[in-house]
């Protein structure tokens, strides 16, 4: 089961930490990913990171490079998505997915990688 928490209504030029509680998951062995969806519009990918061959390997979709980290506490089972210098374009619910499927660095954007998804928290960003 994935949890994701953390939403909320943020200023421009604001912080939030979202939080993904991935329970009954050994995040070694997963590649971890955030998306999200804009009223009206796709679910976009943010950021995904994986291990492979003892490696992190890091994914950040253009519009968030800079701005946003993905991390996860293996021990902890949590995975997580510190995003700064908000806009508000990064308005939307934020949704984190999972995947035990060892997914080729090329791959890591696409909603269709992954297995698991969480329920998804909102972000507004607005004065």
């Amino acid at each position: 089961q994935l949890q994701a928490s953390g939403g909320g209504l943020v200023q421009p030029g604001g912080s939030l930490r979202l939080t993904c509680a991935a329970s009954g998951f050994t995040l070694d062995y997963y590649a971890t990913s955030w998306f999200r969806q804009a009223p009206g519009k796709e679910r976009d990918f943010v950021a995904a990171m994986r291990l492979s061959s003892g490696n992190l390997h890091y994914k950040y979709s253009d519009s968030v490079k800079g701005r946003f980290t993905i991390s996860r506490d293996n021990a902890k089972n949590t995975v997580y998505l510190q995003m700064n210098s908000l806009n508000a374009e990064d308005t939307g619910v934020y949704y984190c997915a999972l995947t035990r499927n060892s997914p080729i660095y090329g791959v890591l954007h696409r909603p269709g990688t992954y297995d698991y998804w969480g329920q998804g928290t909102l972000v507004t960003v607005s004065s």
